[in-house]
Parts: structure tokens; sequence; C-alpha cells
């Protein structure tokens, strides 16, 4: 029985290196496989499938088509900035308009104009100086337009000239 237990005692213990070279390999091998199987677009999702898809999306279906809209010139407009010395601003804009209310909007152009020129008197020079003085303004302006003819017949107004001298 003695020698039972000593033959035990001095097996060497395996050391592992097979199982992590092992492990190693099929990771490696996991990982080909997992991008050949995306790339080929046997999955949904991956490059090839990704851009398949696109093409479907734009192939087959035509570009939306444009809002029906119209534009409403409105008359050039000089005003003078509250300054000092004598300086004038000129706008000049379009309004977007839902087609179907052109008429209405073109009724209303002197009114409209009004608010324009009411609008424009009361703006500060300081207000023109600042880098976003003209998107306020077009977001006023569209504000009070909207009022004076109604909400949902202007879509925007569009700045056709901003001068100021």
């Amino acid at each position: 029985m003695t020698d039972a237990t000593a033959d035990e005692a001095e097996a060497p213990k395996k050391s592992g290196k097979k199982g992590l070279l092992l492990g190693l390999i099929l990771a490696i091998a996991g990982g080909v496989g997992g991008y050949f199987i995306t790339a080929s677009g046997l999955l949904p999702f991956g490059g090839s499938a990704v851009m398949k898809e696109a093409e479907k999306k734009t192939g087959d279906k035509p570009a939306k088509a444009l809002p029906d809209v119209a534009f409403v010139d409105l008359p050039p407009v000089i005003v003078s900035v509250n300054t000092g010395d004598s300086r004038h601003l000129k706008f000049h804009a379009q309004l977007e308009v839902n087609a179907g209310y052109v008429a209405d909007v073109e009724k209303m152009q002197p009114r409209i104009m009004d608010v324009l020129n009411s609008y424009l008197r009361a703006v500060e020079l300081t207000d023109l100086e600042d880098s976003l003085a003209l998107m306020r303004i077009r977001g006023h302006l569209l504000r009070r337009i909207g009022i004076v003819v109604g909400e949902g017949r202007v879509r925007d107004v569009l700045v056709m000239e901003f001068v100021l001298n």
C-alpha cells in the first residue's frame, strides 16, 4: 500500500498549457467565423447587410414629394435704426405660404407690412449686431405674421436682403 501512495505523490501536476492553447485557438476560430457570417450578410446586421438594406430603401421608393407651397414677395422695407447717427436697415423678405392660402395672405399684405415696419423700427442697433439677430428677427416676424393672417397659413419667413448701413 505504501507503493501506491508514493506513486500518486510523485506524479507531476499538469501545467494546463494545453487548455490555454486550445482556448486561444477556439477564440480565434470563433472570431474569424463570426466575422465571415456577419460580413457575408447571413445575419441581419453587419456591413454588407446594412448596405443592401439601404439600397433597397433608396432603390425601391421614389423621393418624397415637395410640400405644396408658394412664395409671396413682400416689398423691400427701409427703416431708420435707433442710434445717434443716421443708420438704416434695408430688409426684403418672402413668405413661404401653404398653396391654398396665397390669396388670403396677399389680401392681408398691407397689414403684414404694417407689422413688419412696426417691429423693425423697434429693433435696437445692439440687437442687430448680435450673431443670432437674423434668426431672432425671423422668429418674431413669423409669429407676428401668423397672428395677422391666421395660424397655419404662413410656413416661414425667408430673408432675401438684410443690409445695415
